[in-house]
């Protein structure tokens, strides 16, 4: 039997409270939770995205890692697939599951109240592994 005991002791609970958004690849603001450099995290990240009044992301893929977000407020429109052409509309208490590689867009569909929802990754690293998505080329890498 293997001793753990010093892995275990190194292992602690930690509280995260993002102070400030960061900007991303996305051009939407995010507000680090967990991840590797904020609470150890190994194989999971969890942060907050606002998509404010109208606003829009830039259309991305995510290489490499799942993406699951749960909706707390407003209707956000997500645009996926090749060329962005098939759509699906999220609203508060949905949960939405991206694969890697599925580029996509979200798009707040109120112009007066921002969305917001909790993302969560199979990567614990919150500078994140986003790559440009331009719908007009060829499928996504």
């Amino acid at each position: 039997m293997q001793d753990t005991s010093k892995e275990t002791a190194q292992q602690t609970v930690v509280a995260v409270r993002p102070k400030a958004e960061i900007a991303t690849v996305q051009r939407l603001p995010y507000f680090i939770g967990l991840s590797a450099a904020t609470a150890g995290a190994r194989g999971l990240s969890m942060h907050l995205v606002v998509v404010p009044p109208g606003g829009h992301g830039e259309p991305h893929v995510h290489v490499g890692y799942e993406t699951g977000l749960y909706v707390l407020e407003g209707r956000v429109e997500t645009r996926y697939g090749p060329g962005l052409t098939e759509s699906v509309v999220s609203e508060p208490g949905d949960f939405l599951f991206i694969p890697p590689g599925v580029p996509h867009q979200p798009f707040n569909l109120s112009a007066t109240e921002p969305a917001r929802a909790v993302v969560a990754r199979n990567d614990a690293n919150e500078a994140e592994r986003v790559v440009p998505y331009d719908p007009r080329e060829a499928p996504a890498p």
